[in-house]
């Protein structure tokens, strides 16, 4: 069975991920949570609303053993499960001003975004590789593309998948495999509930935050064959804040 991976797929922009492939694909959705497990139950019955099916499995994209565990003992349950799509949407802030940054505000951050590409994409790439298709979508962020202050840790984490991304796709290209990201700006999401909205809507030339399902829109072209001539691309998806 064809599968699509939403790492952090329980909240936000991966649950708006997971709906709109089932609404779309007839992928069977796996989706990923570290700790908030009813909320990814939530997930999974809004998939399986959608006529489709799907899991959850738990681990920590920051710890390369827990990822290889979990996904070792997923795929020996499952050995008819191909993944197809990864969507590497783990992620979290530890905001503040780099000069008095702890340690591990710095390290958390880019254990998380950075170190879980990592963790879960090797695990994956080499059945990729053997079945000569595949789909990466990384979750990235305007920080990563311009900066942003009070997130030297984000935009570096962000910043470095960026590179990544476009270093990747050209190793991997030949075998069919597209690697891509998506920027957001400003999203309705749990990550940005406690900024000031109308405040920072002036900074944006469309006047507004933007959606979940908006930005899950544009993943779920990504993933499709219809995105098959399109890779190592950063698409900005943010109302003209930076363009």
């Amino acid at each position: 069975m064809k599968t699509a991976l939403v790492t952090g797929g329980s909240r936000g922009i991966g649950k708006a991920i997971c709906d709109k492939l089932s609404q779309d694909t007839d992928y069977h959705i796996l989706i990923n949570y570290r700790s908030n497990k009813e909320e990814a139950l939530n997930t999974l019955s809004l998939v399986e609303s959608n006529g489709n099916s799907g899991e959850i499995i738990q681990f920590d994209v920051a710890n390369q053993e827990d990822v290889h565990k979990k996904l070792d003992a997923w795929q020996k349950s499952k050995p008819k499960n191909i993944i197809e799509v990864l969507i590497n949407n783990a992620g979290i802030t530890k905001d503040g001003l780099f000069m008095w940054m702890p340690k591990d505000d710095w390290d958390q951050v880019l254990n998380v975004s950075l170190g879980g590409f990592f963790n879960v994409t090797n695990y994956l790439m080499q059945t990729m590789l053997r079945n000569k298709y595949g789909r990466i979508i990384n979750m990235v962020s305007v920080s990563g593309m311009k900066g942003t202050p009070g997130q030297t840790n984000y935009s570096a984490a962000k910043g470095a998948i960026i590179s990544a991304t476009k270093a990747l796709a050209q190793e991997v290209a030949k075998r069919k495999i597209t690697v891509n990201a998506v920027a957001p700006g400003f999203i309705k999401s749990d990550m940005t509930s406690d900024l000031d909205e109308k405040e920072l809507k002036k900074m944006i030339p469309m006047q507004r935050f933007g959606e979940v399902d908006e930005v899950a829109d544009l993943v779920n072209f990504l993933a499709s064959k219809k995105a098959s001539y399109i890779t190592g691309e950063i698409i900005n998806i943010n109302g003209g804040i930076y363009s």
